[in-house]
């Protein structure tokens, strides 16, 4: 899990990455990823003909 190092600047955001995760990355993370799935299988360039 990757954690994001605000020390100093937000206390209250650091308490609650201990406590319960980087929600925002690991959101973000998962939407990368699903992306790429997407595109994967929305890539109708392996169906068009003579390649």
């Amino acid at each position: 899990m990757t954690t994001a190092n605000t020390s100093g600047l937000a206390p209250i955001y650091d308490s609650m990455v201990a406590e319960h995760g980087d929600v925002p990355t690991e959101t973000r993370e998962a939407a990368e990823e699903i992306q790429r799935e997407v595109a994967e299988v929305l890539d109708w360039n392996r169906f068009r003909p003579g390649d």
